[in-house]
């Protein structure tokens, strides 16, 4: 029986949380802790566990900043306040900048603290520049948290986003062609550091107009699913492969493509999920994803190296079990400190998760008021 226009709206919701469950947490497989240091890495390229790395980085990480970029802009032209500039501008600033320079904060206190009281193997403060860098990320990606950036040049797309939101669809075409080719060219820093988000962020612009989200969702597997099938093992012998056969533009180029197949299989898999068993569970974790995107390298960098005294490093015996739950594990924590955040400084827990978890908040709130009440 064909979904209601409400049913299928409804769905479209779920599986936008799922996405970004899926996402969110399949960055973790692309900054996941081996023990290696670069040089290291670079001589276990090739080797059975490294290559298995690559795989769940390329299964679960190579959708991250498409899709999300994607449904950033899919959002933002659905809603009529992305028109009204200053009110929009600082509604953006204070929920993807404000925590972004704050968990950059933390990032040097916690992380180069304990470099500097423990001798972890972290990075330590260089000069007023360096920790200008790390806090605003002004020219380049930080040393510490590198995943930032993602949000950095999503706060420049959503600055841009009155201006686009108007523009006939044949100019963003236009835009997203450009930004395509300033990734695979290497052009935007220090501007833009990653070119294809601006791409996929306009891109879902045009796709809110074309209701692409439920067309490609309709798709057979095989459509959906054999693109990433193909560009993914080709990505890896690019990526591993010693001959190394394309060009650095050319490499670039097979990366884009792979990350358009991998946001497109993605989507198709998490429009599914919504009517699984699962969704109930990946509904409530959704709101903590955001928290989780700006902690989770934060708890690698200080928790890695001791559970990874357990498993050995990349090329033990047991490191393979200890990369594949790193995800869960850095969830579990996840949870447990934003829990307690929101009842020792809920305000505090609010601004960290980019608002996003105010219902979670606001539910805390009753069950409290609830068990005060003479007829709770």
């Amino acid at each position: 029986m064909p979904e209601s226009l409400n049913e299928m709206q409804s769905r479209r919701s779920d599986a936008i949380r799922v996405a970004r469950v899926l996402c969110i947490a399949g960055i973790v497989y692309v900054h996941a802790w081996t023990g290696l240091a670069g040089h290291d890495l670079e001589l276990a390229r090739g080797t059975p566990q490294e290559t298995f790395r690559w795989i769940l980085m390329e299964g679960f990480g190579r959708s991250a900043v498409p899709l999300l970029g994607l449904i950033s802009g899919w959002l933002v032209a659905g809603s009529s306040r992305t028109r009204e500039f200053g009110p929009h501008v600082a509604r953006k600033a204070r929920t993807i900048l404000l925590p972004m320079v704050l968990w950059n904060a933390l990032a040097i206190l916690l992380v180069s603290g304990a470099a500097w009281l423990f001798g972890l193997a972290a990075p330590l403060p260089q000069s007023v520049r360096w920790v200008m860098e790390e806090l605003f990320i002004v020219t380049h990606p930080p040393d510490i948290n590198v995943q930032m950036p993602f949000l950095r040049d999503l706060f420049l797309c959503m600055v841009l986003a009155p201006l686009l939101v108007r523009l006939p669809s044949s100019v963003l075409a236009a835009i997203a062609l450009t930004a395509g080719a300033c990734h695979v060219l290497g052009l935007g820093p220090p501007v833009i550091l990653r070119a294809s988000i601006l791409m996929f962020f306009t891109i879902g612009i045009v796709a809110r107009r074309g209701h692409w989200a439920e067309r490609t969702a309709q798709w057979p597997a095989v459509a959906a699913l054999l693109p990433f099938a193909v560009m993914m093992p080709l990505h890896l012998y690019v990526s591993l492969g010693d001959a190394r056969p394309f060009d650095d533009a050319s490499t670039a180029a097979v990366d884009l493509v792979a990350r358009v197949a991998a946001s497109l299989a993605v989507w198709w898999l998490a429009w599914r999920l919504v009517k699984t068993r699962a969704m109930p569970l990946l509904r409530r974790i959704e709101p903590y994803m955001f928290f989780y995107f700006c902690a989770h390298l934060i708890l690698i960098w200080l928790f890695g190296p001791m559970l990874g005294k357990l498993s050995g490093k990349l090329g033990s015996p047991l490191y393979p079990i200890y990369l594949v739950v790193q995800p869960f594990l850095i969830l579990g924590a996840v949870v447990v400190l934003a829990q307690a955040l929101l009842k020792v400084a809920p305000g505090l827990a609010v601004v960290l998760s980019g608002g996003r978890l105010t219902s979670a908040r606001k539910g805390a709130t009753a069950q409290r008021s609830a068990r005060r009440s003479p007829t709770g």
